[in-house]
């Protein structure tokens, strides 16, 4: 076995152990995965547009979206990095991320050029990157409840605010 082929089994994440980790169902991780290479591509194609002017601050922020465009393929579809000897390795350390850090990366790498040049081609651009961090984020919430659990613990709830009133009612007289 080569060295790269050792290589790509240490990088290969364990389909079993970030399934149970995280409680993500395979259809929202591919969600938020095609929402990353979306959010990616829309970075790209909105950070080259914006480097077309002469104002240094939309230059500049044009530049952090396309990196955020690197970024965002590079942890959500590495398959489109092939030429890119790490790759495979930094995308299975972003697989190993717990959702809320995944979230808080993504949203706050898309506010960052929103807040060096406030246009409507940042605001565009980075507005699925930070969705996919807003999806990532959903996900750290949790399952909802179903309606019977919530209904029991209202009726408990309940129940245990009469029982405050009528003690203090008849502590009153």
């Amino acid at each position: 076995m080569s060295s790269q082929d050792e290589q790509f089994q240490a990088a290969a994440p364990d389909p079993a152990a970030s399934s149970t980790d995280d409680g993500m169902t395979w259809w929202y991780r591919w969600l938020c995965r095609i929402a990353g290479v979306i959010g990616g591509m829309s970075c790209a194609f909105a950070g080259l547009w914006n480097c077309v002017t002469i104002n240094p601050l939309n230059i500049a922020a044009g530049v952090w979206m396309m990196l955020n465009a690197f970024v965002l393929f590079l942890c959500e579809a590495p398959f489109c990095c092939q030429f890119i000897e790490f790759a495979n390795a930094v995308s299975a350390r972003a697989d190993k991320l717990r959702p809320w850090q995944k979230a808080a990366f993504y949203c706050g790498m898309a506010v960052f050029p929103v807040m060096l040049s406030l246009t409507l081609t940042t605001l565009f651009g980075n507005a699925i990157a930070f969705a996919t961090g807003v999806l990532y984020g959903l996900s750290a919430l949790g399952k909802k409840g179903d309606a019977i659990s919530y209904a029991r613990i209202h009726q408990q709830q309940k129940q245990m605010d009469e029982e405050k009133l009528t003690g203090a009612l008849e502590g009153q007289a």
